[in-house]
């Protein structure tokens, strides 16, 4: 189940390939993931510091909506990426209000960041420090390419199909385990490997 969530497949073609009942992939996928937000442990932050002395540790942020049962009922992915290496640090699900922003803002605390690269969204520079805060697209272009990957790996996350989640559990946490499955478990960030 977990494999095909991952390759893109919704819960009724999991159903319908493995012969069994949608409410059965449905349970699989809510019990899931146990961490939400998934992070990294502050070790793995001095370890992914220590990768280039000489440059600063800098990280980009950025939000991409999706929607639960009907488009009136936007859910908004907010996270944040090392720059050099493009390790996902920490990511929250919610809406687009500063409470939500300030739940991953919260996360990022224990990481050593000396400038955040954003979009022009307004919880950006009301929460961030101005000595800290770089506002540009120039600047973030790769957490939007990443925001490419999830909607390309998730089908449920693509704007134009036909499949979508129906529970708000469910669809955090497959968020969550895309983000496990291909940032954290193999031990691998980006292009740089931690092993």
């Amino acid at each position: 189940i977990i494999q095909q969530t991952l390759n893109s497949s919704g819960v009724r073609d999991i159903s319908r390939n493995l012969k069994i009942n949608k409410n059965t992939v449905v349970a699989v996928l809510k019990k899931t993931l146990k961490t939400n937000p998934y992070f990294l442990t502050k070790s793995e932050c001095q370890t992914l510091n220590k990768l280039e002395v000489d440059i600063k540790f800098s990280g980009e942020m950025d939000e991409f909506w999706s929607l639960v049962r009907n488009k009136s009922n936007q859910r908004w992915t907010w996270y944040a990426i090392e720059r050099k290496s493009g390790c996902i640090l920490a990511w929250h699900n919610g809406k687009r209000r500063d409470k939500d922003f300030l739940a991953l803002w919260n996360l990022l605390k224990i990481f050593d960041i000396d400038k955040y690269h954003t979009d022009n969204w307004s919880s950006y520079s009301k929460y961030i420090p101005p000595y800290q805060h770089r506002i540009g697209k120039e600047r973030t272009w790769k957490i939007e390419r990443k925001n490419l990957n999830f909607r390309t790996h998730l089908k449920r996350l693509n704007r134009k199909t036909i499949c979508f989640s129906k529970n708000e559990t469910v669809h955090d946490n497959v968020i969550g385990m895309y983000i496990e499955t291909f940032y954290y478990r193999t031990g691998t960030y980006g292009n740089n490997s931690f092993n």
